[in-house]
């Protein structure tokens, strides 16, 4: 391809020539001819990229399909029920929550129901009334002095520095109107988390904001800032769904100067979180940490979070518990299909246990030891829509978290750049011209409507249920599409006599 290439562009050029010399007509296109071939001269001597060695100029289209991939393949390409991580249909849905418009499709739906992996809700046909008060759980175990009342759905953990500080401060004032908390992210506390709005301050490996010079915990600063007002609970972070094992990862083209200064860290380099803590290294210690923070913050709820992985670790943390008789608060499980920033492919695709068996897990594991009442259980696990709310809490959740559902009512497009600090809008980056695109006092009212509207779906649903509270919720208002083979056989006419209540 190179030999034809300087023939080819050769031969014009010497044509472009011989024509601007006798008509004196076509110098600009023998100027860019020239540019041309010297760029696929230099492209043909150059050692690093193979594809620009043997394609000098059109090797270069290779480069730009490839940057603009995911949006031929998001607007061109997909269908309203593909994408992932979440489909068109489930990003639309929020986008016109958060607008508080209508959210209403027309025609029925677009899936294909009669599947094994259908699911839906057993509806009744004598339906309760629509609660318009959005619910409410009180989180605070036996040894809690101050005990929080949260609302059923709130923020994730996402930390300033994996989003931008309009995007924190955006989420914060939305939690403030709606009442609800805002997980503050393994980054740490900051000011942009401090605009009005209800934290969990999550406490990861880094201790970031509670950290010494060694990178350890420091009880004074932890002590200073978990007794601020606005710090409502405690979280430590034990591991995340979409890397868990590994520590958090801050690109060095996102961590500013600013940032660093927050984290106690050195600009512009690449972060890695420890995979595990110092302050402990087993479940005895786990449970004294609990204890220790509950005692430095006045009496807070203190709780931790964790994706399953070995289900005997887990167990020795609910043995621990009661040999200490000591109890965290709420403890909140994430499924390996969870969010980040960013992580590595091995551990996003082939590390953790999924979000439906770890939560089911989890809570049976608490009941069997006879401590589930103790304790409130926190999913994080792709909660976008009233639907996944009620699917959670049948699951053994009593509270839900959501990060990219919060990241879509910013105005995120699932653009796949979270990494690469040019995400285009403004959310997930520290790029000041990008982060312009993010207007504060926009983005904080679609996030109230966001959170609003999808706990009145959840109402809505739960109406259709014939069920007046969540606590009535559980895994038998639910169907699956496994069991339509057998109801068929069960109500064929000749069997109607025989058959038994469904």
């Amino acid at each position: 391809m190179r030999n034809k290439f300087f023939i080819i562009g050769i031969s014009i050029l010497v044509l472009t020539t011989i024509v601007y010399i006798l008509y004196d007509v076509g110098l600009v296109f023998m100027v860019i001819l020239t540019l041309i071939l010297l760029v696929g001269y230099a492209n043909t001597i150059q050692q690093k990229h193979a594809i620009l060695r043997n394609f000098p100029v059109l090797g270069y289209f290779r480069y730009l399909f490839e940057m603009i991939a995911p949006e031929i393949q998001q607007y061109f390409i997909e269908r309203t029920t593909d994408g992932k991580p979440f489909s068109r249909n489930q990003r639309t849905i929020v986008y016109q929550r958060a607008k508080n418009i209508d959210a209403t499709t027309p025609f029925g739906t677009q899936l294909d129901i009669n599947q094994s992996n259908y699911e839906g809700i057993k509806h009744s046909i004598f339906p309760t009334v629509v609660n318009e008060e959005l619910p409410r759980v009180l989180v605070g175990g036996p040894d809690c002095k101050q005990p929080y009342s949260a609302s059923l759905l709130n923020i994730s953990a996402m930390s300033f520095g994996s989003l931008s500080e309009n995007a924190i401060v955006a989420l914060n004032k939305g939690a403030r109107k709606g009442n609800f908390y805002h997980n503050t992210g393994e980054g740490g506390l900051t000011q942009f988390h401090q605009q009005g709005g209800d934290v969990t301050w999550q406490i990861g490996t880094g201790y970031f904001g509670c950290r010494n010079a060694n990178g350890g915990f420091d009880k004074d600063k932890f002590t200073e800032k978990a007794n601020l007002p606005e710090v409502k609970m405690i979280e430590i972070k034990l591991s995340q769904g979409a890397k868990p094992g590994h520590g958090g990862v801050l690109p060095a083209s996102k961590n500013t100067e600013e940032i660093a200064k927050i984290r106690g860290v050195e600009p512009h380099t690449t972060i890695l979180s420890p995979p595990g803590h110092s302050a402990f290294s087993d479940t005895k210690g786990l449970i004294e940490f609990v204890a220790q923070l509950r005692l430095l913050s006045n009496g807070k709820p203190i709780g931790f979070k964790l994706c399953i992985g070995k289900t005997s670790e887990f167990e020795a943390i609910c043995q621990e518990m009661i040999t200490q008789n000591c109890y965290p608060d709420f403890i909140t499980v994430d499924g390996a299909e969870g969010g980040t920033g960013a992580a590595p492919l091995e551990f996003s695709d082939g590390v953790g246990m999924p979000f439906e068996p770890a939560l089911i897990f989890v809570n049976k594991t608490l009941v069997f030891f006879g401590i589930r009442d103790k304790i409130r259980v926190i999913c994080s696990g792709k909660i976008i829509s009233g639907y996944s709310i009620l699917r959670a809490i049948a699951l053994g959740a009593d509270i839900c978290n959501s990060a990219r559902g919060f990241m879509f009512s910013l105005g995120c497009i699932q653009a796949l750049r979270c990494n690469t600090n040019t995400c285009p809008t403004g959310v997930a980056t520290q790029d000041r011209m990008l982060m312009k695109g993010l207007v504060v006092a926009d983005k904080y009212e679609r996030v109230y409507h966001f959170h609003k509207n999808t706990l009145h779906a959840a109402n809505e649903l739960l109406a259709a249920a014939g069920k007046n509270s969540f606590a009535e919720v559980d895994i038998n208002i639910f169907m699956r599409g496994d069991e339509f083979s057998h109801l068929s056989d069960l109500y064929f006419p000749d069997n109607l006599k025989s058959v038994t209540r469904y």
